[in-house]
């Protein structure tokens, strides 16, 4: 099996990146079940994907498999992780304390995989000093002073919407080049910038509709 760096100027088709994590899930949940090697065709009839598809997917990394053997979970887990860039760690700051907020934090994986979220901001004064996730709760004026003293490599917004850009300032002013956006609010960065929006309203409204289709197929009438 073999990694090979792209060509200069090559870029990764937006839905390849998109399936990535998908391959890294799935292909998780198979070494923990002890499962050894897995075909292209099966991992496509578990993911609704094609065979054809994810040979493509991988082939913008590298050679991967073996005819007639298909391919080591483990090894194609440990490249995709690789491929990822999750081999490594990464320094993470969080605003928003809310209920929100206060899941991320507490999400042990972001840890167990190398995400650790260092310190926790909010402006609300029940909240700060209080301690969440293995940190004491700050305010958020003290974010681009910390910031100062203790880069990060990713920002998380997870306050309300009247709060995202002015955060968001606060994190660029700081120094943090990628910001994964919970906020409800379209936020504007400088071109260095880079943005995940996670809008939860948007998951929800995409499942109502496939909901509506498949009852309109199926016949059904209010």
């Amino acid at each position: 099996m073999t990694l090979r760096g792209r060509k200069k100027g090559e870029t990764v088709p937006q839905g390849v990146v998109g399936r990535l994590p998908v391959y890294f899930r799935y292909l998780t949940e198979l070494e923990l079940a002890g499962v050894e090697r897995v075909s292209s065709a099966q991992l496509g009839e578990a993911l609704d994907f094609t065979a054809a598809q994810i040979r493509s997917d991988l082939s913008y990394f590298g050679s991967f498999g073996q005819q007639g053997y298909g391919y080591n979970v483990a090894e194609l887990l440990d490249q995709v992780k690789q491929i990822l860039g999750i081999k490594q760690k990464y320094a993470m700051v969080l605003v928003g304390a809310g209920n929100l907020g206060k899941a991320i934090g507490s999400y042990e994986w972001f840890r167990a995989e190398g995400f650790e979220i260092e310190a926790i901001f909010d402006v609300d004064p029940h909240l700060i000093g209080n301690r969440h996730g293995g940190c004491i709760i700050r305010s958020v004026d003290e974010l681009t002073s910390y910031l100062k003293e203790h880069p990060a490599d990713i920002g998380i917004i997870a306050t309300p919407k009247a709060a995202g850009q002015s955060v968001c300032d606060l994190l660029v002013e700081g120094g943090v080049d990628s910001i994964w956006n919970f906020s409800p609010t379209h936020l504007t960065v400088p071109d260095h910038v880079l943005v995940e929006d996670m809008h939860l309203t948007d998951s929800l409204l995409r499942l109502v509709f496939r909901l509506n289709e498949r009852r309109a197929g199926d016949g059904e009438t209010d």
